[in-house]
């Protein structure tokens, strides 16, 4: 396992020092699959299993997944050796647990260039099995009649000759399954020249399981048989035999009893992200086959416990798969490598942390303690990224320092070594190194970027570049590589001293490339591609701010990302200079974006603060200077300041930019806060579609009880935003319409919840977000059991600096109280809107809290209202009415 390790002997005069060669030899693969198959065995001897149940969660895979070229087929080829005699098991991989039982490992190899059909699959899980020496009668007459129907005349041992299952597994199939056709003839007393024919024999054994003769009563056991016998024998049919193999083993006799070990190699040439056709049969296999034991190795972690390729697989989610499931504590970044003892899904390649602690406590010792301290460990740790090579130079570091007098510390290994990038770049071409300095640059990448990155007329350097082992490869990501994060921080940061190194114009150029083919990206996407635009976003804004870069098409990107109202996080860390300032235009344009990502889960004074040192930096052009200009009016208005809301939104109005319609109708919300509805309604009526008509009338009439009048224009908003694909605006739209149906009928209401929490899925809008949550109290205003959940929304509400959800809360609580007659809450209420209303705006929201209890105003409402007053009062005094009629509640 450790030789001596001569180089760091050779760097010190410490005589007491013990340094040694340590590296990893798959031992904790090993100790993961032998404790896995124990707790396989322990299962499938319980009372309580049954092969046949079809809706038990299942535990018999494990998977190994990691980058190209880093020995999972190796991996798995030593499995497979090693389950198969403790004579080929490395000495140092010990003795499992169950050593006393009979396991039967089948490696199955699914690279394309083997050519491995799914028949072969399961071809070749049959002849492993005829090392057991007797015929599976069940599952050998229905694979007799399934070649017989679609390989008519071609013999089924000349087949397995040809493919080499005979050589590796011998001849004794083909016999055991003629003689499990024999000997059903024979039990169905059938005369021997039918008996030789499978249509007859299944025929007849169909008919004897369906008649439950008890000549058949060995098979009769097996419940699914004879629908299998019936049914088309496709290869749809093909894929549900292994539960009758299953069935099979299930019956053995103690003393013959066998756990088959099925080895599944190169899983990634399965299929992709969108054809699952052949990865939907195996997996079949390895449900209706829980007693056998399956380890799937592969680039790709399995997502078979991901709930949404529900439909593509037919078993899917976290109850299904729990040992597949992700744990939720794992971080992104390690998400794919769970930590020991947890999970069935374990990354071969670099080393987990544990794994690099033990490595670099094992490499320097005195006295049998490690050398390196357990601090220092940590950093080196956490700067590796898993690395290997990384530790090694960083013990080599550690004696480098040793050798000048004084104690290493773990500051001395927040450190890049340029020996990396001259070791990384050994063996690669110019062309290649060009390429990986060039996507050095970029979090992802695909091959037409790399190659545009790097300047070259042809991709032959990205294809050979993509194959190392240091650049990773995901395959449902946007772009599918990425470097690994050691060697990129590395070769960007470190003092390269190779001959051909770049100089900072270089980068630059580079950056200006990569920056250009990101822009060509975007520029050519068809529809809203939202993933591409977010993710063009996020490395192009990265790019113009680290190389102070002109904006080009990140201007036009920053609209479309807006226009949208989604609001993911599209930019990188801030790039203020040391004042805490903006200096260029690519600082104020990521400070922007992030402001208005980020106000989804910052207070609205957070957001004013941000915007507003943005607007005055003078860095942005025109139109992106009104884009802040506009969102700090939002805030304001969220925040209660009107008269500054009205100040900016009237600045962009009066602009005619693209926002121009959007403050007009900013401007409509205002005269509508301030109860002055008729001039909220004249504005309302020009603002068309891009001023988002539908809703804000819908805005203006839900206040006077005008709720089918309001249903009706939020609905048309909202298909409004279908057509033109803005998928903020249509949540937004029917999440206003919930809410006004929730005061109406709460079973409608209830449909129209759960719509607008559909919409809004995936979508970062907290606003709404709040408003939707309100509208299901609304709906269960007068049997609410407590308002616990009204004093959460209340502070978050507050948290947010969103007034105007706090004002809706409270008349809706208002609501909730005087359907129940109970009139010193309502009190309450109206007290809290009149706090809200100080600034002069939501004070019509006091009075309809008032009509709602049927209550006088205190004094004349400062509203300017639609139609009379009075008609306002009684849709509200209604609205209440109706809602206790329709839960039975009698007054007194």
């Amino acid at each position: 396992m450790a030789g001596r390790d001569l180089r760091a002997l050779f760097s010190t005069n410490d005589r007491g020092l013990e340094a040694v060669e340590a590296f990893t030899n798959r031992q904790l693969q090993w100790e993961l699959v032998a404790a896995a198959l124990a707790e396989h065995l322990r299962r499938i001897i319980e009372p309580g299993f049954d092969v046949e149940d079809l809706e038990r969660p299942r535990h018999n895979v494990m998977v190994f997944h990691g980058v190209g070229g880093i020995g999972k087929t190796t991996l798995s080829r030593k499995l497979e050796a090693a389950l198969a005699g403790a004579d080929q098991r490395p000495a140092q991989w010990g003795e499992p647990a169950w050593s006393g039982e009979r396991i039967l490992p089948m490696r199955i190899d699914l690279a394309r260039s083997a050519g491995t059909s799914f028949e072969d699959i399961v071809l070749t899980i049959r002849a492993g099995l005829a090392e057991l020496g007797r015929p599976l009668p069940a599952f050998d007459i229905a694979l007799r009649r399934y070649w017989e129907s679609q390989h008519p005349g071609e013999s089924l041992e000349e087949y397995l000759r040809r493919g080499g299952l005979a050589a590796r597994f011998g001849k004794a199939m083909p016999q055991q399954m003629q003689s499990a056709l024999a000997d059903v003839a024979q039990a169905l007393l059938l005369p021997g020249t039918v008996g030789t024919a499978v249509g007859a024999v299944v025929g007849s054994l169909t008919r004897a399981l369906r008649e439950r003769r008890q000549t058949v009563r060995a098979l009769a056991g097996c419940a699914r048989l004879a629908d299998l016998l019936e049914a088309e024998p496709d290869l749809e049919a093909l894929s549900f035999y292994p539960h009758l193999l299953a069935w099979e083993l299930a019956q053995l006799p103690a003393d013959q009893r066998v756990t088959p070990v099925i080895l599944l190699d190169t899983f990634e040439d399965v299929g992709d992200r969108t054809h699952r056709d052949l990865e939907r049969l195996i997996q079949r296999v390895v449900w209706l086959m829980p007693n056998c034991f399956f380890i799937v190795t592969g680039r790709s972690r399995l997502q078979w416990a991901d709930t949404a390729l529900q439909g593509q697989l037919d078993y899917t989610g976290p109850t299904a798969w729990p040992g597949l499931a992700l744990p939720a504590a794992v971080p992104a970044a390690r998400a794919a490598r769970p930590p020991h003892g947890h999970g069935r899904q374990v990354l071969v390649g670099d080393f987990s942390p544990e794994d690099c602690d033990d490595h670099l406590a094992r490499r320097l010792t005195r006295d049998g303690e490690p050398l390196i301290s357990e601090e220092i460990r940590r950093v080196i740790t956490d700067r590796s990224h898993g690395l290997p090579l990384y530790l090694d130079l960083s013990v080599m570091r550690f004696l480098e320092i040793r050798r000048t007098g004084r104690a290493p510390q773990p500051a001395d290994f927040d450190h890049d070594f340029p020996a990396l990038i001259a070791r990384t770049l050994s063996d690669l071409t110019a062309d290649e190194r060009h390429v990986l300095r060039s996507v050095a640059l970029l979090d992802a990448f695909d091959l037409h970027l790399a190659t545009a990155a790097a300047g070259l007329p042809h991709e032959a350097p990205a294809l050979r570049l993509i194959e190392r082992p240091f650049v990773r490869e995901n395959v449902f990501g946007l772009w599918p590589y990425h470097l690994h994060g050691l060697i990129r921080s590395t070769v960007r940061s470190a003092d390269d001293q190779a001959d051909d190194r770049w100089s900072t114009r270089d980068w630059e150029q580079a950056a200006q490339r990569a920056l250009t083919a990101l822009g060509e990206q975007f520029s050519a996407r068809t529809g809203r591609d939202r993933m591409l635009l977010v993710g063009c976003l996020r490395q192009g804004l990265a790019l113009a701010r680290d190389f102070r870069l002109d904006l080009g098409w990140l201007a036009e990107a920053a609209w479309a990302y807006v226009s949208d109202s989604v609001w993911e996080p599209v930019a990188p860390p801030s790039g203020a200079d040391a004042d805490g300032g903006m200096t260029t235009p690519a600082d104020a344009l990521v400070e922007l974006l992030a402001a208005l990502a980020r106000r989804q889960h910052e207070h609205r004074t957070v957001t004013m603060s941000r915007l507003t040192t943005v607007s005055g930096s003078g860095l942005l052009p025109a139109d992106l200077h009104e884009m802040a200009v506009y969102y700090l009016a939002k805030a304001h208005r969220d925040l209660g300041d009107s008269a500054a809301s009205r100040q900016g939104m009237q600045t962009v109005a009066a602009g005619g930019g693209r926002l121009a319609p959007a403050a007009r109708r900013g401007l409509a919300h205002l005269a509508r806060l301030a109860g002055d509805f008729p001039t909220a309604h004249n504005t309302a009526r020009t603002l068309g579609w891009a001023g988002r008509q539908h809703r804000v009338e819908g805005d203006i009439y839900w206040p006077h009880g005008d709720m089918h009048r309001a249903a009706t224009a939020y609905a048309v908003a909202r298909d409004q935003a279908d057509q033109h694909g803005v998928a903020g605006e249509r949540a937004t739209s029917q999440t206003h319409r919930a809410l006004v149906l929730a005061f109406t009928d709460p079973d409608t209401a209830d449909d129209e919840i759960h719509l607008a929490e559909q919409l809004l899925t995936g979508l970062d809008l907290r606003a709404t977000t709040l408003t939707l949550r309100i509208a299901a109290l609304a709906r269960d205003a007068g049997i609410l059991p407590g308002l616990e959940t009204a004093r959460v929304l209340r502070a978050e509400s507050r948290d947010a600096g969103i007034t105007a959800a706090e004002a809706v809360l409270d008349v809706v609580l208002a609501f909730h109280h005087a359907i129940l007659s109970e009139h010193d809450k309502v009190r309450t209420a109206v007290d809290r809107l009149r706090d809200l209303a100080r600034s002069g705006d939501y004070a019509y929201y006091a009075d309809i809290a008032h009509f709602m209890a049927g209550q006088p105003l205190p004094q004349p409402s400062t509203a300017r209202w639609l139609e009379p007053e009075e008609t306002v009062r009684r849709r509200w005094e209604t609205l209440v009415a109706e809602r206790r009629h329709h839960l039975g509640i009698r007054l007194p």
